[in-house]
């Protein structure tokens, strides 16, 4: 018994992982307004050494079309400048002399369409993880049984899987449908 309910927890454990994974994927997809988020894989050439943008400049978002970063070294303006360009996420980083501002274009209905077809995209990766969770943890119960556990337990843990699965696969497309809302939103 104790057996089953830790391949339980592990499952739940993972599954959660998950939804966890897919919401993180979800903020680096644009949603129309200005977040420093978008800026999150822009890696910086630092001495020599890749560097995520966070840790080189402050970034902010003054408002909801524009990005502005400010370096903590007047020299990395134009390391910065070319790794947004490098990172081609369309944006066109404009140098003042102190901080770098982007103005965040407003997406186009293909855009958009695009954006949706990537987060159903992200989603159904998510789901296929949760499932195949389920199928990893039904084939340790299995074994369990052939190892001589009770076929009711074993029956009973392959029903709590089987609605962990289902409560899981609801997660991803409430967050799904909130994120399609959120890009299509103009």
């Amino acid at each position: 018994m104790e057996e089953i309910n830790f391949i339980i927890d592990e499952t739940k454990e993972a599954m959660s992982n998950s939804v966890g994974h897919l919401e993180k994927t979800f903020l680096n997809i644009r949603a129309g307004k200005a977040s420093p988020q978008m800026l999150g894989g822009v890696f910086v050439d630092y001495y020599g050494s890749q560097t995520p943008l966070s840790q080189v400049a402050n970034v902010n978002v003054p408002d909801a079309r524009t990005i502005t970063i400010t370096p903590w070294e007047k020299s990395m303006l134009q390391p910065i400048e070319k790794a947004i360009m490098i990172a081609n996420l369309g944006f066109n980083p404009m140098n003042n002399g102190d901080n770098i501002i982007i103005s965040v274009p407003p997406l186009t209905e293909e855009r958009r369409k695009e954006l949706v077809k990537q987060a159903k995209a992200e989603a159904e990766d998510a789901k296929v993880g949760v499932r195949n969770h389920r199928k990893d943890a039904n084939t340790e119960i299995k074994k369990l049984e052939k190892d001589g556990a009770s076929e009711d337990l074993c029956k009973k843990a392959e029903e709590d899987i089987q609605k962990l699965t289902d409560t899981y696969i609801k997660k991803i497309d409430e967050h799904l449908s909130i994120k399609e809302a959120e890009i299509m939103k103009v």
